[in-house]
């Protein structure tokens, strides 16, 4: 779950199409940060390979923060986070 709804917003956002807090994309905290951390990843390969390179870095780079992240099953640092 946490890796579908990240790389979505982080997509929309890579694309310039999101607006809002992480809290209006349903985010936690910590998911918001695994986002920012995504799209300036792909930001650079988005310039030197175009946007699908950039989204299957999106796609890669959440799909292993949110594994981090929840490897214990939930959030670590209460239900905001």
């Amino acid at each position: 779950m946490c890796a579908r709804i990240v790389a979505h917003w982080a997509r929309e956002v890579l694309d310039g199409t999101a607006y809002g807090d992480y809290q209006s994309m349903g985010l936690s905290n910590g998911q918001y940060d695994i986002l920012r951390d995504a799209v300036t990843a792909a930001r650079p390969v988005r310039e030197r390979q175009g946007t699908a390179a950039a989204h299957d870095v999106i796609g890669r780079h959440v799909g292993e923060a949110c594994a981090a992240r929840h490897h214990t099953g939930g959030p670590d640092e209460g239900a905001w986070r």
